[in-house]
């Protein structure tokens, strides 16, 4: 019997989520709520399913769903499903704030529930082929460059693209974070809409990690720096450069990546954690651990005074 699923929010992402589910073996698209009626059928028209505007109905429908909705209405959806049985992949940030991520994470373990979040970027063959090269980072580098998106201005460029990065960083590294210093200024919007910080952890690893949503082209690369190798990753292009110390000096080794779409991979590992009662790969931990760290970057930004310049 498929899994039944649904997508909560048919804005343009929950459009994808609802795009790969219609596509995906092991489950079956009933359902895509939104508070817009015309947007759930719209969605629902061209992937399937029943359109509804009420949360209470579209949790009778489903027993997983994606939640798309906008960020500082995480925490009421997400509860409201899980406590009535169903298992949620949470759109990242898990939410706008480290109370609303830890009412997520205890609604998940009462009502047991899986709560996975959609760091995407875990997903992405490039990563899963050499994240077991990765052993002890030493440096790491990452540009997340965008251009100006139209959506996701409720938040800032630190929680809106950044966090991939950060949600990669603390995955590699393992290490408690000591001190971070960030800088970041609003263009187009009242938020930070560029950003940049350097996070140094306690086993020595520093990162320095830049993103923009203003940016004439799109970037996704991220470069790790450690005793044995270098490896730089580009996650759109989903290609990767290696590095080793040989005899002769500098050798490049060769990387083969096999391409694939990254929500197809994270959606079927969403089901796959709901059929087996499985930990789902990014947790509702890890994601709370990711948005603590863009929060702290994004307080940094927004208190940090103004330079006074002598001419």
């Amino acid at each position: 019997m498929s899994l039944r699923v649904g997508v909560a929010g048919a804005g343009a992402m929950g459009r994808n989520h609802a795009r790969v589910f219609s596509l995906l073996d092991g489950c079956e698209l009933v359902a895509v709520y939104d508070q817009d009626m015309e947007r759930a059928e719209q969605v629902a028209a061209e992937f399937g399913g029943k359109a509804v505007d009420s949360l209470d109905a579209f949790a009778a429908e489903v027993d997983a769903a994606t939640v798309a909705v906008p960020t500082v209405a995480h925490r009421n959806v997400g509860c409201t499903l899980m406590e009535q049985g169903v298992h949620v992949l949470m759109e990242k940030p898990i939410a706008d704030s480290l109370d609303d991520a830890r009412a997520l994470i205890e609604t998940s373990k009462r009502c047991d529930r899986i709560l996975q979040v959609g760091h995407i970027e875990r997903f992405n063959p490039v990563m899963r082929e050499l994240e077991d090269k990765l052993k002890e980072p030493r440096f790491i580098e990452a540009h997340r460059l965008s251009p100006f998106p139209n959506r996701s201005i409720d938040i800032g460029v630190v929680l809106d693209l950044m966090i991939h990065d950060l949600e990669i960083i603390l995955h590699l590294v393992r290490s408690p974070v000591v001190s971070v210093d960030a800088v970041g200024v609003p263009v187009m919007t009242p938020r930070e809409d560029i950003a940049n910080a350097r996070i140094r952890f306690e086993n020595g690893c520093v990162a320095n990690v830049t993103s923009s949503r203003i940016s004439p082209e799109r970037m996704r690369k991220i470069r790790v720096f450690q005793g044995d190798c270098y490896l730089s990753l580009d996650y759109q292009e989903q290609s990767a450069g290696m590095y080793r110390m040989g005899a002769g000096g500098i050798e490049k080794v060769e990387v083969n990546i096999e391409k694939d779409e990254p929500l197809k991979l994270e959606l079927a590992s969403f089901i796959e954690s709901v059929n087996l009662g499985a930990t789902p790969e990014v947790s509702g931990q890890q994601g709370a651990d990711a948005l603590a760290l863009a929060l702290e970057i994004t307080n940094q930004i927004m208190h940090s005074p103004s330079p006074e310049l002598s001419i």
